[in-house]
């Protein structure tokens, strides 16, 4: 019994010291702070905390003031990038249907004696599809049997270019947040400072035009037939 009695009185003694340290660790493991190991100065490109919204400011846009025909031309972004405007544009914008500053030097015919960038073909090109409505449905007006094309080359600026602002802007001279390391591959050796649209570049990639791509009297002849080259395998 007395054996008995001093075995329990053992295993009581350790339960306590065990839960006496666990206690210990408990309150220890309360006490312990957490110290951040980033600053909210560091979270963005702002490097300010996130309560001074009212004293935190980008930094200040500088727009080129140099005026038409005297600015330097900026270089391409990459191959047949929209340039960049170089020179100041007060009381160029906004462009208006009746009052586009802009063709008054980057027209073809005037560009090369002031300087400018001529607008490229591409510009008086009409891509659009052309429809007719017929009872109500719009119907193509060109017939794709007869090689014909929506494309047609003309010699007036087309509406859907007409407002150049929508793809060229002035560039700030203001220091970058983040340094830019991109590089451009330009595919011709004057990539950065002229486009290479030219009179026939507008259609060689396109499915409609080309030797290749014509409609044959073979094509004619199974137009309707279910597995005919113009009218697709039936599944």
């Amino acid at each position: 019994m007395k054996a008995m009695g001093k075995i329990t009185i053992g295993f009581v003694a350790a339960a306590l010291l065990i839960v006496g340290c666990a206690g210990e660790g408990a309150k220890s493991a309360q006490k312990e702070v957490v110290k951040p190991s980033i600053s909210e100065e560091s979270l963005g490109l702002r490097k300010t905390d996130l309560y001074t919204e009212s004293t935190t400011v980008g930094d200040k846009t500088a727009y080129g003031t140099a005026q038409a025909t005297t600015s330097t031309r900026i270089k391409r972004a990459f191959q047949d990038a929209p340039p960049m405007i170089p020179h100041d544009t007060v009381g160029m914008l906004p462009i208006k249907t009746g009052d586009n500053s802009c063709v008054g030097c980057h027209m073809p015919e005037v560009a090369p004696a002031m300087g400018a960038t001529p607008i490229p073909v591409s510009h008086f090109t009409d891509f659009r599809p052309r429809a007719k409505i017929v009872n109500g449905v719009a119907v193509d007006t060109v017939n794709n049997y007869k090689n014909e094309t929506k494309i047609v080359k003309g010699d007036h600026l087309q509406n859907a270019r007409f407002n150049c602002s929508a793809c060229h802007a002035p560039q700030s001279q203001g220091k970058l947040v983040v340094e830019n390391t991109f590089e451009p591959v330009f595919t011709t050796k004057d990539g950065a400072d002229k486009s290479t649209w030219n009179e026939k570049k507008y259609t060689d990639s396109l499915n409609t035009v080309g030797a290749a791509s014509f409609v044959t009297e073979g094509d004619l002849a199974n137009k309707n037939s279910k597995a005919g080259t113009l009218g697709g395998a039936a599944h």
